[in-house]
């Protein structure tokens, strides 16, 4: 298997909500395997008084697939053929251009700012006819999915994620996270507020700005329910933690006690929030409970810092960074209370630590030989892979069915947001058109 660069331009995405709120993020593929699978997304048929949908649907369906990883779409100028109805498609000729599945579907304007969506799956590999009694009998075990959904124009582009979700499900056995969404913070220091935190679809797409302040913004994170965010803000002179939610803008203090409030991070079910805070004198992790606003203590070391709290998938237990043994590394502790145990010992440094979501995997910032890059240790055998080969790598975050890994580096002198597959085969540069962009946060699964 032969790594190739593309250095080819997937989308360049230059869509703002207002002219005063652009945070466009770039989007190139630098590196992948020449062992994803090959499909093709057919164009999808338009039937509509316009002269066209909203947004080419077969073409973000392609996108997704690609950005994924694991599949290497077909160019549309390359397709033997363009059926946008499973019944027609010829699976000799898409067998001969060693395409193992095709995607085919179309859109109808039912009304106006309201569309039905059919679209089929098929396997290339699988007859549409068996051989039974002597007879061919039709049958459709070719098709892997045959579907018809309804979606408006608000959410036409958002809807079109969700198809590809099902057929990344359909071809992986895994759920997708194309529509998911993330959090990021952008630099602009041409502007006076000069640190603005952004949400856009997970391909960067459609950004809208919750939050701008002159100071610094730091360390957003996702309520499960991907309805709010918690961040810290250093808009009063001092690190303060704010939860503001998406769709009203409505903010709240969470904590600003002197010293330290930092690097909050919601409990699975949403009741709580793991933090840092120096109240008590040192950095030290705590629990607060966000129904009765009590806070719970689980770390005491009075010699070393502690931070950057992170759930385990079951909420039973949290990771940490803390340099107690001398060094940054990632230590866990039961919820409960205990002795923290240290997880982490290959190289000099190891933080921000995120579990995968089956709970059998850590991915991280390591430094060895004085060099940053993300990893993925494998939490029984202690393994460590690295999983990236950018400067600088800083603050990792999971996409919600763990196959990527969105992250901060440095390309060029500044700081961009990257992405790598959780098994280090295929990579993204995410650049903003201007300025810097750092602190990715990666949403849950979104219901729409």
């Amino acid at each position: 298997m032969i790594k190739r660069k593309l250095k080819c331009w997937l989308a360049v995405l230059l869509v703002a909500v207002t002219s005063t709120s652009r945070a466009e993020i770039e989007i190139v593929i630098t590196d992948w395997l020449n062992d994803a699978r090959p499909i093709a997304v057919v164009p999808f048929a338009w039937q509509g008084t316009s002269a066209q949908p909203p947004f080419d649907m077969s073409a973000i369906i392609a996108a997704d697939l690609r950005r994924s990883g694991r599949f290497d779409p077909m160019a549309f100028n390359e397709m033997p053929q363009t059926p946008t109805h499973h019944s027609d498609v010829d699976l000799d000729m898409w067998k001969k251009k060693g395409i193992e599945a095709v995607v085919v579907g179309k859109v109808q304007e039912t009304s106006v700012g309201q569309y039905t969506v059919s679209y089929a799956l098929i396997d290339v590999f699988k007859s549409k006819q068996v051989l039974e009694g002597g007879e061919l009998i039709t049958n459709n075990d070719y098709l892997m999915l045959n579907r018809v959904g309804r979606t408006t124009r608000p959410s036409f582009r958002f809807y079109t994620h969700q198809v590809a979700d099902n057929i990344y499900q359909a071809l992986t056995g895994e759920r997708g996270a194309f529509a998911t969404r993330i959090a990021y913070v952008t630099v602009d220091r041409s502007v006076k507020k000069s640190f603005q935190l952004f949400i856009a679809d997970s391909d960067g797409y459609d950004p809208k700005r919750l939050f701008s302040s002159e100071e610094a913004i730091m360390s957003p994170t996702w309520a499960p329910d991907g309805r709010s965010l918690a961040y810290v803000s250093f808009e009063n002179g001092r690190s303060e933690i704010y939860h503001q939610k998406i769709y009203t803008g409505e903010r709240n203090l969470i904590a600003a006690f002197p010293g330290i409030n930092s690097a909050p991070v919601f409990s699975p079910d949403g009741n709580k929030l793991a933090l840092t805070l120096s109240k008590d004198g040192n950095p030290e992790i705590y629990i607060l409970d966000l129904q009765t606003r009590r806070y719970k203590r689980m770390t005491n070391s009075p010699y070393s810092i502690e931070t950057e709290p992170e759930w385990s998938p079951d909420g039973q237990s949290l990771l940490f960074t803390s340099d107690r043994g001398g060094r940054p590394q990632l230590y866990r502790v039961p919820i409960t209370g205990g002795r923290p145990e240290r997880v982490t010992f290959s190289g000099e440094y190891n933080a921000s630590g995120n579990f995968t979501p089956d709970g059998k995997s850590l991915i991280l910032v390591n430094r060895t030989n004085g060099v940053y890059h993300i990893a993925k240790q494998d939490i029984a055998s202690g393994d460590m892979q690295i999983l990236t080969d950018t400067h600088l790598d800083e603050s990792p975050s999971l996409a919600p069915n763990g196959s990527m890994v969105i992250y901060a580096t440095i390309h060029r002198g500044r700081q961009v947001l990257a992405a790598v597959s959780a098994d280090g085969r295929f990579k993204i540069k995410l650049p903003a058109t201007r300025g810097e962009v750092r602190a990715p946060a990666w949403s849950p699964y979104l219901v729409q």
